[in-house]
């Protein structure tokens, strides 16, 4: 008889991202309601996203715990919890801590960011070193317009090229650096402790399609993480800005769920019987 499906004890969280232009309050009632495992708090301009004491009413009244906090590293939140880059991540760290979450999502720095991309390697490292929360860096791509190219993060935006104790992969992003997302994985090695799962067709702008809906490994890549028993989260960062309504957006990350618990599971190979 054949051996029965392995599940991975990784769990599949909703990024407060997916459900935007609705609120973080939203992505909780959604993630409940669908049947995710949790959700990681992308950090950004919404106020109840930068209030700790809100998050965690909203995680005790859905049951839905926080398994991850996105640092503000975006453009639109360079004033997120004040513009020195290092008190953003001093501060994500004591959010992780006290929503009981794991990881903090950081990407690398902007190139125009110049004092924080010199230390920024290093300076990881010292903050890993002082709590149990990892630190996983994340994938960025060039910024593309027409043909020209620009490297917009330092020190690299392919993070393998540095020492960081933790990656988190985003396949939307290998999608619009047009890089091997497998390759990606298999240099992070043992130091993949987080998924952003997206998909995307190499357009030069980050799509963030729901997981096969574009040209990215998305099935491939959940196999192989069932397969070495990946213990990280998996989370589900997709755009449903074009939704036409709430209902359509919630059958989108309904959809998404599926497609990952589908393949976040592996039947081990068995012999072929002898004859």
């Amino acid at each position: 008889m054949a051996e029965p499906v392995r599940i991975p004890t990784a769990k599949v969280a909703l990024s407060t991202a997916s459900v935007y232009p609705e609120s973080t309050a939203t992505a909780f009632e959604i993630a409940a309601r669908l049947g995710y495992d949790g959700v990681e708090v992308m950090v950004w301009t919404d106020p109840v996203s930068q209030d700790i004491d809100a998050l965690r009413r909203l995680s005790d009244t859905h049951g839905i715990p926080v398994l991850a906090v996105h640092a503000p590293c975006l453009l639109i939140t360079q004033r997120v919890w004040s513009t020195d880059p290092w008190t953003k991540l001093q501060r994500a760290r004591s959010a992780a801590e006290r929503l009981g979450a794991s990881t903090v999502v950081v990407h690398p720095p902007f190139r125009w960011q110049r004092q924080y991309a010199r230390d920024f390697v290093s300076g990881i490292a010292r903050m890993a070193d002082e709590t149990d929360v990892r630190f996983a860096v994340e994938n960025m791509y060039p910024w593309r317009y027409r043909d020209r190219e620009m490297l917009a993060y330092a020190p690299e935006w392919d993070v393998t090229k540095d020492d960081y104790r933790h990656f988190t992969v985003d396949l939307s992003h290998t999608a619009t650096a047009r890089t091997d997302a497998l390759e990606m994985v298999d240099r992070m090695g043992d130091r993949l402790a987080h998924v952003h799962l997206a998909d995307g067709n190499g357009s030069a702008k980050d799509e963030h399609l729901v997981p096969g809906r574009g040209s990215q490994p998305c099935a491939e890549l959940l196999e192989r993480l069932a397969a070495s028993s990946f213990d990280g989260h998996v989370v589900i960062e997709v755009n449903t800005r074009r939704a036409m309504s709430s209902a359509e957006r919630e059958a989108d990350l309904a959809e998404a769920l599926a497609f990952t618990r589908l393949h976040l599971a592996t039947a081990p190979t068995t012999p072929a019987p002898r004859r």
